[in-house]
């Protein structure tokens, strides 16, 4: 996506915006996180929660409290790792689109 360079999203694509932010900045952060040389003890969880993320985004709208739970593991992992912050960031950015989990 080229939301970086300011331009927008193609239109006429059937696909939820929330989604597309959602894959956009997992992918992002993925990226980083692999290219991250430092090994941390959390380093797997952040691997596998951010492929789960993937997985959900590549499966149309997720589940939110499945989302905000990999988030909470995700930050919990890598929260310590500043070169990651950004892309952390703007994951919990993209889950907070869905809104809040309906509670009771």
């Amino acid at each position: 996506m080229l939301r970086s360079l300011g331009q927008r999203p193609v239109t006429g694509s059937d696909e939820d915006s929330r989604v597309t932010e959602l894959r956009t900045a997992v992918s992002r952060l993925r990226r980083e996180l692999a290219g991250h040389p430092a090994e941390f003890p959390d380093r797997a969880i952040a691997e596998e929660e951010l492929a789960a993320l993937a997985a959900m985004a590549a499966g149309g709208v997720p589940e939110v409290p499945r989302m905000r739970r990999s988030l909470l593991l995700i930050a919990g992992a890598i929260g310590s790792v500043s070169a990651l912050s950004r892309g952390l960031s703007d994951v919990r950015r993209a889950v907070d689109l869905f809104g809040e989990t309906p509670r009771p």
